[in-house]
């Protein structure tokens, strides 16, 4: 069994998402970065890119990391904006009672896209 089945496929990860971008939008550090992204469209690509990465289908057709992040670092996102995002996607799988194993599952995969989305070798 994948990832993506274990955390419930589409509808938890979206689920997920509504919950994670509401704390990600209001937040001061870093909701500079999301004001003029439309939420709809970037849930929809988010939950596609979470689904391949998580083991389920590949419907991803959006751009790689570190293009898709090239504005937000033209901003000044840094490994700090990194950090906090990163806090509100694990505060959002425990919130929702994801088991912790599964927990550490996600944090894994989403540490290792840091260098893409950094633009670091």
């Amino acid at each position: 069994m994948s990832l993506y089945t274990d955390l419930g496929a589409d509808e938890a990860i979206g689920m997920a998402l509504d919950r994670f971008y509401d704390k990600v939008y209001a937040d001061p550090q870093i909701g500079v970065y999301f004001a003029k992204v439309d939420r709809k469209r970037l849930k929809l690509h988010a939950a596609a890119f979470l689904a391949m990465a998580f083991g389920g289908p590949n419907h991803y057709e959006g751009q790689g990391l570190r293009v898709a992040h090239a504005g937000p670092r033209s901003m000044g996102l840094n490994e700090s904006d990194a950090d906090v995002f990163l806090k509100h996607f694990r505060s959002t799988l425990e919130e929702l009672r994801v088991p912790s194993d599964k927990v550490e599952q996600v944090m894994a995969i989403a540490n290792g896209g840091l260098d893409e989305v950094l633009d670091r070798p």
